[in-house]
């Protein structure tokens, strides 16, 4: 089985670039290394996050939002990531399950319970090594977001549309996950220059490597 890391945080936290950057230093110690995101990650996936983050679509109910991010998940799992693991490969994936528990289980409000038990039926029980949590003020994320946009950079979708209580909730969502399973997540200040992030995800990431090789042994 190979490994498994998820990177999750608030629009604006850095992801896409920290994801890159780890997939480069991976590459480099020869770790088999794909790359891919939620939602989508495949053809049918692609065709519901165009759904989902259609700003268009001011009607869906945060229940439909939540399955579909969960369909997407279930195909992205069975023809994209465990046949990856099995193979020995490594997997970083642009947000994961844990998204679904902060957006729409802290940041919707929907049942807590449900939302987890659906979600480890859609996964199949499948959990990353290690969860990359880039932390940031909400305020400042969304500043992030603006410029971007200002910029002509990145896609506008309907979670951009919220207002701040709900990324709050999500926030307080992300750290409360983290706080309850540290072995499992890394939280990192968001705010630090890219250079630190990058640092502090590659030091943990070699604790685990470390860790992984000498159960091998």
């Amino acid at each position: 089985m190979g490994l498994f890391i998820s990177f999750e945080g608030l629009d604006g936290s850095g992801k896409s670039t920290q994801i890159v950057k780890l997939a480069e230093q991976l590459r480099a110690v020869h770790h088999d290394v794909l790359l891919t995101r939620e939602p989508g990650g495949t053809a049918i996936g692609d065709q519901i996050r165009s759904i989902l983050h259609d700003v268009r679509n001011t009607e869906m109910t945060a229940l439909t939002e939540f399955l579909l991010y969960s369909a997407s998940r279930a195909q992205l799992v069975r023809q994209v990531i465990r046949p990856h693991l099995e193979r020995g490969g490594t997997v970083l994936c642009d947000r994961f399950a844990d998204s679904s528990i902060a957006y729409q289980g802290y940041g919707r409000q929907l049942d807590l319970g449900w939302v987890c038990q659906v979600t480890h039926f859609v996964t199949g029980g499948l959990m990353p090594h290690l969860t990359v949590y880039l932390d940031l003020p909400v305020e400042a994320g969304l500043a992030r977001k603006q410029a971007a946009f200002a910029a002509q950079q990145g896609e506008r979708n309907r979670l951009d549309l919220q207002p701040v209580e709900f990324y709050q909730r999500v926030r307080e969502g992300y750290l409360h996950m983290a706080q309850a399973e540290p072995q499992r997540w890394l939280v990192v200040d968001a705010t630090q220059p890219i250079y630190q992030v990058q640092q502090c995800i590659w030091e943990r990431l070699q604790r685990l490597l470390q860790i992984g090789e000498a159960a091998k042994k």
